[in-house]
């Protein structure tokens, strides 16, 4: 039983990485405000395809909440009702959370998957959460710690409606990006206090400055996260601004938050350097280290192909993926590091 426990929860993990990884893409596309209302997209289920089913039409019947566009601006059907031959402003009221009002089919459908991603995450971390309860008797803190990534999860889900009610406020998007490591943060954590400590075991030396620099490295991590997503956020208006056609101008006069964070990356990586090369004096065990100086290998040169090459395809998404990714596993080292304390360096 504990075993499948332990399933449940790696699927949670994965499916909140793939949430990451689709709104990345999301952030790539500049899809964010591809369904303009939330939780439903244009008042659908099944967000349209085509402008033609956000247009009035005569003799057409409209849902409850469906949405048209019109005079450059949303409208909400008040109730289910079969439109006449002429346009009755009194049928619509006008959609008042915010003044975006277009419609891009595939900007809609990136946002789509994002919001269905998203649920499908909801949903296996409901499930962890009942499953458990066969914890009751021996480690009731699973129980509480798997209800608040319930929360959290849904906290998560109020903060994506704001986001979008905001326009794609930078503060809300920033926001919405470390709740997200928060819940894997706490996910991880779920996953380490419930295994099973008595096999397969790996012994790790234990050595105090190496599990203090564990927890700065991943302090510049956050900071680092932080900071790119400010900077995604600048471009975000620059293309905005520019068009995308013009993307090659985007990066020509960068704020100072750009030089910071590619400052800052120095920091990050010679502080990963000294943690890989004391674990491997020291032999401590941490072979997640390569897993470490590997994503930051790629975020790096993701990074330095964005700003010289012109944002090319998939870079963006590979870019914000590996820092989530490396934030995990130096959390979960950190976990590790807590555990068989079996040698003092």
């Amino acid at each position: 039983m504990k075993l499948n426990f332990q399933k449940i929860t790696k699927t949670a993990l994965v499916l909140v990485y793939l949430v990451i990884v689709a709104g990345a893409l999301v952030r790539m596309t500049g899809s964010g405000m591809g369904c303009p209302d939330w939780p439903k997209c244009f008042g659908y289920y099944i967000p349209p395809t085509d402008i033609k089913e956000l247009q009035w039409k005569p003799n057409r019947e409209f849902k409850r909440g469906q949405v048209i566009i019109k005079d450059e601006k949303l409208w909400v059907a008040k109730q289910t009702f079969t439109t006449a031959e002429t346009y009755n402003e009194a049928n619509w009221e006008h959609y008042t959370k915010h003044d975006y009002a277009e419609f891009n089919p595939m900007h809609t459908w990136v946002e789509y998957i994002n919001r269905l991603t998203g649920a499908l995450a909801g949903l296996a971390v409901l499930a962890m959460a009942f499953a458990s309860f066969r914890f009751a008797k021996t480690k009731s803190s699973i129980i509480l710690l798997s209800w608040l990534t319930v929360f959290l999860m849904g906290f998560q889900a109020w903060l994506g409606a704001t986001v979008v009610y905001s326009v794609l406020n930078p503060v809300k998007i920033t926001l919405h990006m470390v709740v997200a490591l928060i819940i894997v943060a706490v996910i991880l954590y779920i996953l380490d206090i419930s295994k099973d400590l008595s096999y397969n075991q790996k012994k790790y030396r234990y050595d105090k400055l190496f599990k203090g620099m564990l927890w700065f490295s991943l302090g510049l991590t956050l900071v680092q996260i932080v900071m790119g997503t400010q900077v995604r956020q600048f471009v975000d208006e620059q293309i905005k601004l520019l068009g995308y056609e013009n993307i090659s101008l985007v990066m020509d006069e960068p704020t100072v938050n750009f030089y910071v964070h590619r400052s800052f990356s120095i920091i990050v990586l010679f502080t990963n350097i000294v943690l890989f090369n004391r674990n491997k004096k020291f032999s401590l065990g941490f072979s997640k280290m390569s897993w470490v100086l590997a994503l930051l290998t790629l975020e790096i040169i993701s990074g330095i192909a964005m700003y010289n090459f012109d944002f090319p395809f998939a870079s963006q998404t590979i870019h914000v993926v590996s820092a989530s990714l490396l934030f995990g596993i130096q959390f979960y080292m950190i976990l590790e590091s807590r555990r068989n304390k079996v040698v003092t360096v």
